[in-house]
């Protein structure tokens, strides 16, 4: 311990500067999520804000029994993983793709009013994006007068449970391919461009180059960026199914984060919240680790 301690002290006056850069992010993981984790133990009690947390009595695994056996536990799991797994797979791909594609642009003007195009989105306010989704999903919205070109009959899609899926997904892939694809776009700048001329040299052609050149040269990024995905299986858009849903697709929107803002903040039932909270992250963690040594056995890449 001593030795380790001295070399950090070394390590510190050496690199003194990059430790000031690091102290205001650090700050805030301490006092916004490890601090926090301290009120975690509401789960195991039957909190009452008159009595504070250590008033309130032990009631150990009362509350995840009360959510596990509860009617609402199969569909708000499963909304979770199915809208979840959705957004993997058709979401994930899709910044791999546009930074593929604008990789092989090579007119710098166009290339940059796409990008600016497809990054605007992610600064949109989620509420401005969610009232737009509403007003073009209404039966007189834009969704249905492009439908009625192609004969369809026009319905009020989010609140019919066959659209709110769809929407959901597409609208998030709108909104955040342009941002996600900067990562990809980073990576793409770091392949050696000597191997492009060794396998146009070869007679492989563009897809074949990106194929067997471009993939495996951004193969680490995109497993990391799938790692750090996984281990947010559980936490889906809050804010946005709580913008767009209803009770007319509570069916397929319902999702737990949404369960828990409606025990905990509008039945002010703190204990059970926090009890379906608490599962949510550590179901996210145990992901997030599976998944991470699952990767370093097959690829050699891991986040540790």
């Amino acid at each position: 311990m001593a030795a380790w301690l001295r070399k950090l002290k070394k390590d510190i006056r050496l690199n003194h500067v990059i430790y000031w850069m690091i102290l205001p992010a650090l700050c805030y993981f301490v006092i916004f999520h490890y601090i926090p984790m301290y009120g975690a133990q509401i789960a195991f009690r039957k909190y009452a804000p008159g009595r504070g947390i250590w008033g309130s009595p032990w009631v150990g695994f009362e509350n995840f029994a009360r959510f596990f056996s509860s009617r609402q536990f199969g569909r708000l799991l499963g909304n979770t993983l199915i809208l979840s797994g959705l957004d993997i797979l058709f979401g994930f791909p899709m910044p791999v793709i546009l930074a593929l594609l604008l990789n092989e642009v090579r007119q710098s003007g166009f290339k940059r009013v796409v990008q600016t195009v497809t990054y605007i989105p992610h600064f949109i306010s989620m509420v401005v994006i969610c009232g737009l989704l509403v007003d073009f999903s209404l039966t007189t919205g834009l969704f249905n007068k492009l439908g009625g070109l192609f004969g369809l009959p026009a319905v009020s899609m989010l609140s019919d449970p066959r659209y709110f899926r769809p929407l959901y997904i597409a609208s998030g892939i709108w909104q955040e391919a342009g941002w996600g694809s900067i990562i990809y776009l980073a990576a793409l700048s770091s392949v050696d461009t000597e191997l492009y001329d060794a396998a146009s040299v070869d007679g492989a052609g563009k897809l074949r180059q990106v194929w067997n050149v471009t993939l495996p040269g951004i193969a680490p990024t995109i497993i990391i960026m799938l790692i750090l995905r996984v281990g947010r299986v559980m936490d889906v858009g809050f804010e946005k199914i709580l913008l767009l849903y209803n009770p007319s697709t509570y069916e397929v929107a319902d999702v737990i984060s949404t369960y828990v803002y409606r025990i905990g903040m509008l039945q002010a039932d703190y204990s059970y919240s926090t009890a379906i909270g608490l599962f949510n992250s550590v179901i996210n963690c145990v992901l997030l680790v599976v998944v991470n040594r699952f990767s370093r056995k097959l690829t050699e890449t891991s986040l540790w």
